[in-house]
């Protein structure tokens, strides 16, 4: 079984089970916190050792994350561990995260731009987002010098980049098109 069906069966175990239990926006919050946890290297080492026993693995989530997140969120990590598939966490997070806001009408948007933005201007783009494409919009914000200036807004699947970098790369294709048909 490849990752994707096995990260997309415990996340959708975990998700029917959240909203049955009235728990979603719970076990959501439980989600984003253990995936920040897995990005860690200590953590991944943990995940991905072949010498570490699920009992110990059990033993370290315990400690961490022990009334810190639900029952529901626990158990599904024990269980996970115990089959041997502790290495999925991350994508299981991921998958329910998704999931969640799929569920919710939400649409993940990220701002790329060359300087950090006001939290005004990032909520006028999301309330912007949010009417053209008819959903919910969470804004997240990347800076990235080499833009240059402008932006670039990722809106699920949809691309727009009005960075100068770009504007710059098209007038650089066009000069040399220009040089190469005289």
């Amino acid at each position: 079984m490849n990752e994707s069906r096995i990260s997309v069966r415990y996340s959708r175990a975990l998700f029917n089970s959240a909203i049955d239990k009235k728990l979603l926006d719970k076990v959501y919050l439980d989600m984003v916190f253990i995936s920040e946890l897995c990005k860690l290297p200590l953590m991944k080492e943990v995940l991905e050792s072949p010498i570490i026993v699920p009992s110990k693995k059990n033993m370290v989530f315990n400690k961490l994350l022990d009334k810190k997140v639900e029952e529901i969120t626990l158990s599904l990590i024990r269980l996970v561990v115990n089959k041997g598939r502790e290495a999925f966490i991350p994508a299981i997070a991921r998958v329910f995260m998704t999931e969640t806001k799929k569920h919710k009408g939400v649409t993940d948007t990220i701002l790329t731009t060359a300087v950090k933005i006001d939290n005004n201007i990032k909520k006028e783009i999301a309330s912007l987002v949010s009417e053209i494409f008819k959903t919910k919009a969470e804004v997240e914000e990347i800076v990235d010098e080499s833009i240059i200036g402008g932006f670039i807004l990722r809106v699920g699947d949809n691309y727009i980049d009005a960075s100068v970098r770009n504007k710059l790369r098209k007038i650089e294709k066009g000069l040399k098109g220009t040089l190469i048909s005289k």
